[in-house]
């Protein structure tokens, strides 16, 4: 019996987490300043909102670029948008 039990755990070992965020959506968003946002819809979760993209091409880099990461199921602390310098 002992054989079934280490058998799932090994079993569970190896299944892969999918990242939380795999099934979000993105919606680019002008906002008051006239700079750009991304809201993003994570299901079971509020909307969050990133802001502070100065054109819709750099939020539609971050929004490539978050996808990617989320396909290759990197850690979310990893996926925070590197603060705008000037």
């Amino acid at each position: 019996m002992s054989f079934g039990i280490a058998t799932a755990g090994h079993h569970i070992s190896v299944m892969a987490k999918e990242h939380p965020h795999a099934e979000a959506t993105y919606r680019i968003v002008t906002q008051k300043d006239l700079t750009f946002g991304v809201e993003v819809k994570v299901p079971g979760s509020f909307p969050a909102m990133v802001t502070s993209f100065a054109t819709e091409q750099a939020a539609e880099a971050w929004i490539a670029d978050y996808k990617r990461r989320v396909a290759e199921n990197a850690p979310y602390r990893f996926m925070r948008r590197k603060p705008v310098k000037g």
